[in-house]
């Protein structure tokens, strides 16, 4: 049977829309592939279909994941969603596809012999590991307005998993945490929900201004990481392994880049 592929957007909505017009089809799943973007080059003997985003159809399938594969298979597969990896759509199609065709249920993400599930569990994986990183190296500076400011570059889409964390702990703050790679900003008003926002074309964090003690506040955190370390027992290797250098470049401690 000649191959199938959807081209959906690379969001969660794009391919849970893209995983209900595959069901829709009727046409079983093994020719059947969901693909995040464009093609550079087509296939021989492939046919493409476009889907695009729908929130009827998103909530549909989300809906029936969480009823019959439950909560935690649902969470994995919105990481997996998350990743930059560009095979991540049927990876989760075909993961869905094994949780309710396949009957595996609840039970889906321990198939590991089943090379959709393995892939998808090991982009969740990468990207939960991420989101930890994220939260512990995370570093708010105070603008004049009183804003709280952070700038980070993942290499998976961790806002939608990194903003309930501090909207929890900083609830009372106005703050937000922008994701320079993707143009993406999580925006968190004080005591209220928090949003996200993309496409914000000028920006330029450089030309932020900071708060009178914010410039002292880095000052003194600078120089109290530097006293406390212990120059005989430097390990740059080991440090690296525990911190990345990708995430220092956007900690204080480190110099902002």
């Amino acid at each position: 049977m000649e191959e199938k592929y959807i081209i959906c957007e690379d969001s969660l909505e794009g391919i849970f829309t893209a995983i209900y017009d595959a069901y829709a089809l009727r046409e079983g799943h093994g020719h059947l592939h969901v693909q995040v973007g464009e093609e550079d080059n087509y296939r021989l003997f492939a046919s493409y279909l476009h889907s695009k985003p729908d929130d009827v159809k998103t909530d549909k399938v989300i809906r029936t994941v969480k009823d019959r594969l439950g909560e935690e298979v649902y969470v994995s597969l919105c990481r997996a969603a998350a990743s930059y990896d560009r095979e991540k759509g049927d990876a989760v199609y075909h993961t869905v596809v094994d949780g309710i065709t396949g009957g595996s249920g609840r039970r889906t993400m321990e198939n590991l012999r089943n090379p959709y599930v393995r892939k998808t569990f090991e982009l969740a994986r990468r990207t939960a590991n991420e989101v930890c990183h994220e939260l512990e190296f995370i570093r708010f500076q105070e603008l004049e307005q009183g804003i709280l400011y952070s700038r980070i570059g993942p290499e998976n889409n961790v806002m939608p998993f990194v903003m309930p964390h501090f909207a929890d702990r900083l609830s009372v703050e106005n703050f937000m945490i922008h994701d320079e790679k993707r143009g993406i900003f999580g925006i968190h008003p004080a005591k209220k929900e928090w949003y996200l926002v993309s496409n914000a074309e000028g920006f330029n964090h450089q030309a932020l201004k900071w708060s009178g003690k914010e410039r002292q506040y880095q000052e003194l955190f600078v120089f109290f990481h530097k006293i406390i370390a212990i120059k005989e027992r430097y390990n740059s290797r080991l440090q690296q392994q525990m911190l990345p250098l990708r995430f220092q470049d956007y900690m204080v401690e480190f110099g902002f880049k």
